[in-house]
C-alpha cells in the first residue's frame, strides 16, 4: 500500500542534526508516510546514520550518490517518491509533532493544492514565532499571488520545507529544482508549481523550526558577475509568471509591486533577520513531555499519558484560535457537561479550584464564545447554565476534530474489532468506577 506523503530530506554532512530532524519525523501522531533521505556525498557520518534509521524504520528509504547539491538531491527523491503529496525539510531543521496531520488535514479538508505554514526561527537557544498568517484562510492563485507580491522576498513563499504540494501536480508538469542556479532555487520551483496550482491555504500554526544556520549568495565564492546574472534570471522569471497569474489591467496595476522583488533580491531578501522581538527561550514555545515520565507504569502513569496526549492535540486548536491551552481544555469540559450544573461541580470536573474556574470562564465569556447565567434555585443553592456563542462553531468544530485525532492516535494499529473489544472493555471498567463512587 503506498503512503500518503512522500516526506523528502537531502543530507549533507549533517552528522549533527541529523538524529534531531529524523526523530522529528518518526514522532509524528501522522504515521502514513514515507521518508526519502538523499545523502549527497557527505564526509561525515550523516550516510551511516541514515542506513542505521532505514534498518529501523521500513518507512525509510536512503540515496547514496556523489556531491551534486541540494537541488539534484531533491530531484533524485522527488524520481522516486510516491505519495500523494510532498513535504520537504533541510537537514538542520525539524517539525513539531502535528506538522504533517495538520498539512494533510488541511489539504484534504479544504481540497487545497498547496498548504503553506508558519514557522519558528531558531537562533541558538533562542526561539521566536514567524506570526506573519493572520488566519486559517482558502485562497485562489490571485488572492495568493497578491499576497505574494506584497512581500517577495519573504520566507513564505521562496521556501519549501513550510509547505505540502500535491505530486500529481508535480508530476504532470515534470517540475524539478534547477541545479544550475545556486540561489531561488526553490523560488523558482514554487513559481512553477503555483502556475499549475488552483486552491491554496494558509495555516496559521507554526509547525517547522527554522535553524538560522544557512549562507546567503556573499558566502557561496560566487563571482559578482555570476551572482548578478543569477539574480536578473530570477527575477525575469519572476516578473513573466505575475504576467501569465494577473490579467493585463491587473498586471500594469501591480507593476511596481513587482518590480520590488529586484530591489529585495538585490540585497539577498530571502534571508530573514537573526531573531524576531518577543523570543523565548527554545523548548518553551509548545507542550514538552518529560521522555522518563512517559516510560513510566501504573495508573497514575496511565492518567499521565492520556492527559498529555489529550493536551498535545488540544494545543494545536489553541494556538489557531489564539487561546490559552487552560481555556481551550476549560472549553472542552464544558462542551462536555450538562447544564445547569453547579460551579463547585463544574469546577472539579474540570480539574480546577473555583477560583481558577471562575477566572477562566470570564476570560471565554469576553472573549464572546460561552454565555454563563447563574440560576439560584433556592437561597443557598445556584446553579450555572453554559451556552456556546455562533462565534465558537470553528472552534467546536475543531475541538471534534482534536478529539478524533486523539482516538486515532491511540488507536493506531489496531483492527476494527481490535477497536470495539476496548471500547467494550472500557465500558465495563467505567460501570465498577460509577458504582464504587
Amino acid at each position: 500500500m503506498q503512503p500518503n506523503v512522500s516526506i523528502i530530506v537531502p543530507v549533507y554532512n549533517a552528522e549533527k542534526t541529523l538524529e534531531r530532524c529524523v526523530d522529528s519525523i518518526l514522532n509524528q501522531t501522522y504515521g502514513d508516510f514515507e521518508l526519502l533521505l538523499v545523502n549527497d556525498g557527505s564526509q561525515d557520518a550523516s550516510g551511516a546514520i541514515c542506513d542505521h534509521y532505514a534498518a529501523r524504520d521500513s518507512r525509510i528509504r536512503v540515496f547514496h550518490r556523489e556531491n551534486a547539491g541540494v537541488s539534484a538531491a531533491r530531484n533524485l527523491a522527488l524520481a522516486h517518491a510516491v505519495g500523494s503529496y510532498l513535504q520537504f525539510l533541510d537537514s538542520d531543521d525539524w517539525i513539531t509533532p502535528d506538522a504533517t496531520a495538520s498539512l494533510v488535514r488541511a489539504a484534504e479538508e479544504y481540497d487545497c493544492d498547496l498548504v503553506i505554514s508558519d514557522f519558528y526561527r531558531v537562533v541558538g537557544e533562542r526561539v521566536s514565532h514567524k506570526g506573519d498568517i493572520d488566519d486559517d484562510t482558502v485562497l485562489t492563485r490571485e488572492e495568493y499571488a497578491a499576497h505574494m507580491m506584497e512581500n517577495p522576498a519573504d520566507f513564505y513563499y521562496g521556501v519549501l520545507w513550510n509547505k505540502l504540494y500535491r505530486r500529481r501536480i508535480v508530476e504532470a508538469h515534470h517540475l524539478r529544482m534547477d541545479p544550475e542556479i545556486s540561489w531561488c532555487e526553490d523560488f523558482m520551483f514554487n513559481l512553477e508549481y503555483i502556475r499549475h496550482a488552483q486552491r491554496f491555504y494558509a495555516l496559521q500554526i507554526p509547525i517547522y523550526y527554522y535553524v538560522k544556520t544557512k549562507g546567503s549568495l556573499a558566502t557561496q565564492s560566487l563571482s559578482i558577475t555570476k551572482t548578478v546574472r543569477m539574480k536578473l534570471m530570477v527575477f525575469e522569471y519572476y516578473h513573466q509568471f505575475f504576467k501569465t497569474v494577473l490579467d493585463e489591467d491587473e498586471y500594469e496595476k501591480s507593476r511596481l509591486k513587482v518590480y520590488r522583488f529586484l530591489l529585495d533580491a538585490a540585497g539577498d531578501g530571502a534571508v530573514p533577520p537573526a531573531i524576531l522581538p518577543g523570543s523565548t527561550k527554545l523548548g518553551t514555545e509548545r507542550l514538552q513531555v518529560c521522555q522518563d515520565l512517559l516510560a513510566g507504569e501504573g495508573v497514575l502513569y496511565d492518567a499521565f499519558r492520556q492527559r498529555k496526549l489529550l493536551e498535545r492535540c488540544l494545543e494545536t486548536v489553541a494556538l489557531r484560535h489564539g487561546l490559552t491551552l487552560a481555556e481551550i481544555r476549560l472549553l472542552l469540559y464544558l462542551r462536555q457537561v450538562e447544564s445547569p450544573a453547579p460551579r463547585r461541580a463544574l469546577a472539579d470536573f474540570a480539574g480546577l479550584s473555583r477560583s481558577s474556574f471562575s477566572l477562566l470562564l470570564q476570560k471565554l465569556s469576553a472573549r464572546g464564545l460561552v454565555k454563563a447565567e447563574e440560576l439560584r434555585e433556592a437561597p443557598d443553592r445556584k446553579r450555572i447554565r453554559l451556552a456556546f456563542s455562533p462565534a465558537a462553531d470553528s472552534l467546536l468544530t475543531d475541538l471534534t476534530a482534536a478529539l478524533l485525532e486523539y482516538q486515532q492516535i491511540a488507536h493506531a494499529g489496531f483492527t476494527e474489532e481490535e477497536i470495539a473489544q476496548c471500547r467494550r472493555l472500557n465500558g465495563r471498567m467505567q460501570d465498577n468506577i460509577r458504582n464504587t463512587l
